[in-house]
């Protein structure tokens, strides 16, 4: 199977977010994102942005188009989110973002009535109903598709890290799992999902794409669910690993950490750098570990077994790559990647409120809803 790679223009940024759609009196879940995208979606189509629907009824995507900066692609979100709102306001709907939602269960949700949302629940059955998740995608812009695999390889050592920075998914249909993002492990029961294969090159993709399909895994190279996956339509690659990010100001610091994170990678295959490798087994190790312990977590960095916690290697990374951020002008964005460390990831915040309020999760949510409309600041105020 040949697949072309679209000519795109290198390190720049596209970003997907996924929203809830809430009850603002209850924090529940309703699904009235059919009745809104009618106005949306027509609304948009002269727009940067897109606004479209998603799995559940409860959910609606806003997409920026693509930017030559992390600031660019930022405020198309910001102006998708505006626009949003001229609709839900006027609903009563709030919108808040998280990996998941604290109490909602899978059994009062609806699918969006579209064929491949359909066929996608009738074979997964219960796992394919219970994934009320919700995530943010970055792509990154590749200029050459012999890079795209190598990349891959080499950003796969680095998913941990964004994951635990990203991780908003500590409670799950009303119950605190003791993680700090269950999406990560709830995603990955999907088929093709998890993550990706450790492949040679464009050419051993395209087989594999040719395997899954010959045999009915999947009927096209979208269906690849990978944490980390070309998206050869768009000339990118595409990060999915992260949980829902709960504000704006954090969107944009894991989307300048990828992008940084990109162009020093292809620096180095321009430069002729081998980068170090790990056993796919400590990759798995470390996905899980991100998962249940967020940004206590202590990850395996090297082949022999060295480990580190995540927050100090986070640090260095920001030390090392710092330069690259000023030259690509996200040093703002990049920067905030440190508040994170220091102020504490979406699921702490939860977790706080949550410990504050005797478990009560309606409170977590209505925490949700209000950094979601005023940023992390939100999240000091007492519900």
């Amino acid at each position: 199977m040949t697949v072309e790679f679209a000519a795109s223009d290198r390190s720049t940024v596209g970003l997907e977010w996924e929203l809830m759609l809430a009850d603002p009196a209850t924090g529940d879940l309703v699904g009235r994102a059919p009745e809104l995208l009618e106005v949306l979606e027509a609304n948009s189509a002269e727009e940067r942005y897109t606004v479209t629907g998603e799995l559940l009824t409860n959910t609606i995507e806003v997409t920026s188009g693509i930017g030559d900066s992390v600031a660019h692609a930022v405020d198309d979100i910001a102006n998708a989110i505006a626009a949003v709102r001229t609709a839900t306001d006027p609903a009563g709907v709030e919108l808040l973002s998280a990996g998941s939602h604290p109490f909602a269960q899978w059994y009062d949700q609806e699918v969006t009535d579209k064929t491949r949302y359909h066929t996608l629940i009738e074979r997964t059955q219960w796992w394919g109903r219970n994934m009320m998740i919700w995530g943010i995608h970055v792509h990154i812009g590749i200029e050459d598709q012999r890079k795209v695999i190598p990349i891959i390889n080499a950003l796969s050592a680095y998913l941990p890290h964004l994951q635990a920075l990203s991780a908003s998914s500590p409670f799950w249909a009303g119950e605190r799992t003791g993680y700090a993002s269950n999406r990560a492990l709830v995603f990955q029961q999907l088929p093709t999902a998890g993550l990706p294969w450790q492949l040679q090159d464009w050419a051993a993709y395209e087989a594999y794409l040719d395997d899954m399909v010959r045999t009915g895994v999947m009927a096209d190279a979208t269906e690849v669910r990978w944490d980390i996956r070309p998206a050869p339509r768009w000339g990118t690659i595409e990060i999915r690993a992260c949980d829902g990010l709960s504000t704006l100001p954090e969107l944009a610091a894991v989307a300048a950490l990828v992008q940084v994170l990109v162009e020093h990678l292809s620096r180095e295959i321009d430069e002729g750098r081998e980068r170090a490798t790990m056993p796919s087994w400590y990759h798995r190790e470390n996905k899980w570990r991100a998962a249940r312990y967020g940004l206590d977590a202590r990850l395996i960095v090297d082949a022999a077994g060295a480990q580190r916690p995540v927050r100090d290697h986070i640090a260095e990374v920001l030390d090392e790559l710092a330069p690259v951020a000023v030259e690509l002008g996200c040093v703002r964005e990049f920067g905030s990647i440190s508040t994170i460390l220091s102020e504490g990831a979406s699921y702490e915040r939860q977790l706080t409120i949550a410990n504050a309020t005797g478990g009560d999760l309606r409170a977590v949510v209505q925490h949700l809803i209000r950094e979601f409309r005023s940023g992390p600041e939100a999240s000091t105020e007492r519900p």
